[in-house]
């Protein structure tokens, strides 16, 4: 019994991506692309209104993270009109955008340009010394300076690795501070290798009870 020959595709009718029009949106795929260029040529207006509704629920359901999204049925509708080139006329639910809007450049984002003072500390430990400076006299509040100070400490240590006295992390405290939070000369704090060990993870958790704390009393004053 004479075995089938398959038949085999000629290199000739082999399609290759380099030779296909260029995805307009890639994240749409290229059967979507086709489906956009056929209602394009759908000449009753009726019917090629309906494809494109069809069209953009099948891209809904190809991207179910897009329902997510505020208002993500207008930007299918968007991207709809996007993939046809702007040339896709229909009654849709939302007006078609310009094609000019897609060449506007976004508005420059502002950079932070307030100056930190001492870098391997930064904003937030800053921000918290003035949430804590804030506090009324009396052992929570030296507790919560003790606290900042063993952070500070940590932080210090992540950019030196060798050590660093408690009396610099002090002085430093009293500054950031204006000479608002002052621990006793008695006062130590954790030992470097205890504090490395425990993490800095551990130190943060810490200190975000610290700022909540902090904004709890400073609302409370301002009643």
């Amino acid at each position: 019994m004479a075995k089938s020959k398959r038949l085999q595709p000629s290199v000739e009718s082999v399609e290759y991506n380099t030779k296909r029009e260029q995805l307009i949106i890639s994240e749409y795929g290229r059967n979507v692309q086709k489906m956009v260029e056929r209602a394009v040529q759908v000449e009753d207006r009726e019917k090629r209104t309906q494809l494109a509704n069809m069209i953009v629920n099948v891209m809904g359901y190809l991207h179910p993270q897009v329902r997510e999204t505020v208002d993500y049925k207008h930007k299918l509708w968007d991207h709809l009109h996007i993939i046809s080139g702007y040339k896709l006329d229909v009654d849709g639910p939302y007006p078609a955008p310009a094609r000019e809007a897609s060449r506007l450049k976004p508005a420059r984002v502002a950079y932070p340009t307030s100056d930190i003072q001492y870098k391997y500390y930064g904003k937030t430990m800053e921000d918290m010394i003035r949430h804590i400076s804030s506090l009324e006299d009396g052992p929570k509040k030296e507790q919560f300076a003790r606290n900042l100070a063993n952070y500070m400490k940590l932080s210090y240590l992540t950019w030196n690795k060798d050590s660093v006295e408690d009396a610099t992390i002090l002085s430093h405290l009293e500054e950031l501070s204006d000479n608002r939070l002052r621990l006793s000369e008695t006062a130590r704090l954790n030992h470097t290798a205890e504090m490395l060990a425990m993490g800095k993870e551990k130190m943060r958790e810490n200190s975000t009870k610290i700022i909540k704390h902090s904004k709890r009393n400073n609302k409370k004053r301002k009643k």
